[in-house]
């Protein structure tokens, strides 16, 4: 069974492979499209929650009660009207970056049983055929571990079971 330090790894070499065989990607630090449309909340595993709660813990006591307002009305919002309460709208960069969840290390650069899990100028891309020559990663297997990473809530779920006071 792979941690989640060696999926990390594993993730970040792929990552690369494609950024330096497409040096305009456009999935990186900054680029913010994604975070502004999530298809849902965020789903994490025991094991990134816990990678998520230092990132967390890292941020000013502001910031904190900023972020558990959001995760308040996650609930709330349809779907791709989710923004992630991640986010700095000022930067458009991850406040947790360093400490973010497999699914947002893996969007734009992997793929799921022929889905694409990725924005949609990368699929106008895709479907023009101007990244046939990228060898995607494998979503599939990427869950597969991630299965066997703990318990997996949605990121509501688990700011209610370690803040009770998210409001």
């Amino acid at each position: 069974m792979k941690t989640l330090s060696e999926l990390h790894e594993n993730i970040d070499m792929r990552v690369k492979a494609i950024r330096d065989e497409n040096s305009d990607w456009l999935c990186k630090m900054g680029c913010d499209g994604c975070c502004h449309r999530l298809a849902q909340i965020p789903q994490l595993t025991s094991a990134e929650w816990l990678l998520f709660q230092e990132g967390f813990a890292t941020l000013s006591t502001e910031k904190q009660q900023e972020i558990r307002q959001s995760v308040a009305t996650l609930s709330t919002q349809s779907p791709r009207s989710i923004i992630c309460p991640m986010l700095d709208k000022a930067t458009g960069a991850c406040l947790i970056y360093a400490y973010r969840p497999v699914a947002c290390r893996t969007y734009g650069f992997y793929v799921e049983r022929d889905k694409g899990l990725y924005c949609h100028d990368i699929e106008a891309s895709v479907a023009e055929g101007a990244l046939n020559n990228v060898v995607w990663g494998n979503h599939d297997t990427i869950n597969r571990h991630l299965d066997k990473l703990g318990d997996k809530r949605d990121l509501v779920a688990w700011f209610e079971i370690h803040y009770h006071d998210i409001v």
